[in-house]
């Protein structure tokens, strides 16, 4: 029986598409949904980081350069695992895959897309916020993405490059990287682990089919994922109050922010009890709900005092 993609596969890139669909094609190779996340937290970070009034120039330049660094980095992210992206069902379609765009356009592409927003980052913000993107870009694509198809700690890898956007931000806003904003890469780092969890749970027989070690292949159980939620949500609950413990928020962030810890580890106790699809979906939902309120509180408790 063919493998989802695998016809498709073969097919020699199809120039003969509207420029509006190939355009299409295109932006669909940045993934953006994920850009918008990265993006909203490099905000954040700019925001936190910023003294005195937000200098909207210097915001917009360093949302366009992570956004070029993050598309650059998501482009060539499908050229290395297009043979895969071909073999799950879940991204057969993906231009690469299904031959809508060449291998080597889309190379062209990514690279085109990463040295632009590094060097953007570097002129229009400072060079210590172009490290960051570009180290995030290396980290990413050269450890997180060969680990995937070669342990199960790929996870933990690559929640290192997931967290750094806030830093990004933090660091064109203020030319250095504090312990506050460490404290806000802990948060970021920890609250992955919950939210990717849940999306390997409910994609593991399609990321097995490719040869994906999200999960540990002989864990068919979900033991290791399991603990890992749980271990990953509930560090995150002190880990949250780290703000709280260095004087930098006031009451409504810490009790906003407990709150949410513990909601959000409920969902994660569910999973790791019951390990339904149903319930991943549960947990990540909570997931994507938890960090904009935890950042939301930030803010509001940063524009209070």
């Amino acid at each position: 029986m063919t493998q989802p993609g695998a016809q498709s596969a073969l097919l020699a890139p199809r120039r003969d598409r509207p420029w509006r669909l190939r355009l299409a094609d295109y932006w669909a190779l940045t993934k953006p949904e994920v850009n918008l996340l990265v993006v909203a937290t490099t905000l954040v970070g700019f925001y936190l980081g910023s003294r005195g009034p937000i200098k909207l120039g210097l915001l917009f330049h360093v949302l366009l350069g992570t956004f070029l660094v993050a598309s650059g980095t998501a482009t060539l992210n499908q050229f290395m695992e297009r043979r895969y992206d071909g073999e799950m069902r879940r991204t057969a379609r993906r231009p690469l895959p299904d031959g809508r765009i060449s291998p080597r356009h889309a190379l062209l592409f990514g690279l085109a897309l990463s040295a632009a927003g590094g060097l953007y980052l570097a002129v229009a913000a400072n060079a210590l916020a172009s490290v960051c993107a570009l180290l995030t870009l290396g980290t990413y694509l050269l450890l997180y993405t060969p680990l995937k198809r070669r342990t199960a700690w790929c996870m933990f890898v690559g929640a290192f490059p997931g967290a750094m956007p806030p830093l990004i931000g933090w660091a064109a806003a203020r030319g250095s990287l504090d312990a506050a904003a460490w404290t806000l890469y802990a948060i970021v780092f920890f609250w992955q682990f919950p939210h990717f969890l849940s999306i390997a749970w409910m994609y593991r027989e399609d990321y097995a089919r490719a040869g994906y070690r999200m999960l540990p292949p002989d864990d068919r159980a979900g033991r290791s994922m399991a603990w890992q939620v749980l271990a990953g949500s509930l560090l995150l609950i002190p880990v949250s109050l780290l703000p709280a413990w260095l004087g930098q928020v006031g009451t409504v962030y810490r009790v906003g922010a407990l709150l949410l810890g513990l909601a959000l580890f409920s969902y994660g106790a569910r999973l790791a009890r019951a390990r339904s699809n149903s319930l991943a979906r549960r947990l990540l939902l909570a997931s994507v709900v938890y960090l904009p309120l935890v950042c939301g509180l930030l803010i509001v408790d940063k524009v209070s005092s």
